[in-house]
């Protein structure tokens, strides 16, 4: 007995794609959101991690600009007091009452090593005078070293995001992409509507791994570049004012030279 034919409808190569994105869009949201609420929990505790450091870095880099703007400013009206002939005494007992910042600490530091030197007098052997010297750029760069340790505080943590953030969104990519792909042999499909979710998940881990990174590397190397800079002023600094210590003490012992001269001449 004839079995009868079925009618059935040629399906076009568009329809079998508008079938696929339906199911893509449908099944799927493919926002940033989206991505995130369907991802594996290893994924999106990787992305977690990684937008953590992301806001972190992205304080460091906001803090750090304002205050190496803030600090150049002042150390510019600083050193202009500082050479405008004012008294290094007077100077100093006005800048004591100001805000700490490096260069005030470093010229701080500089001089109440001096004043505790000659507080019963400009010593007048050369030995002494010597050892006056060594302590005052001693109490100097101990300053610069402490200030400069504080400034530097953040920039380990924006070099370890440059350089691990992006293995960080790898290693979530690596394990979404194997959790895509086991799915798939699980589903025994590889349409567009089940392979690409997955992928687009796995993938972004690497995006966010790189929003992370890029900032963050580009602004370590921008700052390690001006904090070496301010840190080669607050030197040039101390080393301008241990030349004029020197100054101030061959000046004094060339005024008892020509005093005690005198003196032998009037006898």
């Amino acid at each position: 007995m004839p079995v009868p034919e079925t009618a059935t409808t040629p399906v076009s190569s568009d329809a079998i794609t508008n079938v696929a994105n339906g199911a893509v869009s449908g099944g799927h949201d493919l926002s940033i959101i989206g991505l995130f609420m369907h991802a594996d929990f290893v994924v999106q505790f990787v992305m977690l991690v990684l937008i953590s450091m992301s806001v972190w870095c992205w304080t460091i880099i906001i803090s750090k600009r304002l205050t190496l703007k803030k600090l150049n400013r002042r150390a510019e009206k600083f050193e202009e007091a500082f050479w405008s002939g004012e008294s290094l005494d007077k100077l100093f007992q006005r800048v004591r009452k100001s805000a700490p910042d490096p260069m005030l600490v470093t010229f701080t530091a500089g001089m109440e090593e001096w004043q505790a030197g000659v507080a019963a007098g400009i010593p007048k052997s050369e030995s002494l005078q010597a050892s006056l010297k060594q302590r005052v750029e001693r109490a100097m760069s101990l300053a610069i070293v402490r200030e400069m340790d504080m400034m530097e505080r953040g920039m380990t943590f924006l070099a370890t995001t440059g350089s691990s953030a992006t293995f960080i969104g790898l290693f979530g990519t690596v394990w979404g992409i194997m959790n895509s792909f086991t799915a798939i042999a699980a589903m025994n499909n590889t349409s567009l509507a089940v392979v690409a979710p997955g992928i687009a998940e796995a993938l972004f881990a690497t995006a966010t791994g790189l929003v992370a990174a890029i900032p963050a590397m580009v602004s370590y190397n921008v700052f390690s570049t001006s904090l070496g800079r301010y840190g080669d002023r607050l030197h040039n600094f101390a080393t301008e004012f241990s030349a004029i210590m020197s100054r101030h003490l061959d000046g004094q012992e060339a005024a008892e030279r020509t005093s005690a001269s005198t003196k032998k001449v009037g006898t």
